[in-house]
């Protein structure tokens, strides 16, 4: 087993946050009607992707009847199909939809993780849920040492990932990275920074994200990566 293995099962047993712990569990108990014939995951979910990948995908959380569900990032739900359809459309994912943990998905040079890694309530996170799921996102940093260009999904995911930076001694440009939709900001690790509106229903239902929009920020992402 790699050590980003035996991570993500140390992930996958977490139970930091008694607040998480009870919803997630809750919502695998009582299943939408459409689903009553899952059974749902219920658990934190791992990363998903290529430990060798240069491009990191960070999001907020699992969604409750979503990865919360199938046990898979951006899984099950209208944002996973927008992701995964990116996806695939710049070369990273084998397959333009994602439905299952077993579905035989796969993605290439491309990883996906989450500030959070347990569906909140409301989609809402509290910040000390934040702050004891952060060390799982520094620890897959470490490991993911080929990383050159970080997407965050949504404001939350950005101002984690500044976090995170600030924790790695990274020193951060000034005026300090602002969150907005297609901004890049270089680091001084090496990495570039790449904010994105969340794929979430409120943002592409209300046309504050098109699907334009969020592929050109995959196809910025390839325009960034040196050839391989």
């Amino acid at each position: 087993m790699t050590d980003l293995e035996e991570l993500q099962q140390t992930i996958v047993s977490c139970t930091k946050c008694p607040r998480l712990v009870e919803y997630r569990r809750e919502v695998a108990r009582n299943k939408r009607r459409m689903y009553m014939d899952w059974d749902y995951w219920g658990k934190p979910l791992p990363a998903f992707g290529d430990p060798e990948a240069r491009v990191l995908i960070l999001g907020l959380a699992p969604a409750a009847h979503g990865g919360n569900r199938t046990g898979r990032m951006f899984t099950g739900d209208r944002s996973g199909d927008w992701v995964y359809g990116t996806l695939h459309k710049y070369g990273f994912a084998k397959f333009p939809d994602s439905t299952h943990k077993d579905d035989g998905q796969a993605l290439h040079d491309a990883y996906i993780t989450a500030a959070l890694r347990c569906a909140p309530p409301l989609n809402k996170p509290l910040p000390q849920e934040l702050a004891n799921c952060r060390p799982y996102l520094l620890r897959e940093l470490d490991l993911l040492d080929r990383a050159e260009i970080v997407v965050a999904l949504g404001k939350i995911a950005f101002d984690t990932y500044l976090a995170v930076c600030k924790e790695r001694s990274v020193p951060l440009p000034s005026p300090r990275p602002k969150f907005g939709h297609g901004v890049v900001y270089a680091l001084d690790d090496g990495k570039s920074l790449v904010g994105s509106y969340h794929p979430s229903q409120q943002n592409t239902q209300t046309g504050r994200l098109t699907r334009q929009m969020f592929e050109d920020v995959f196809a910025t992402v390839r325009r960034l990566l040196p050839a391989s």
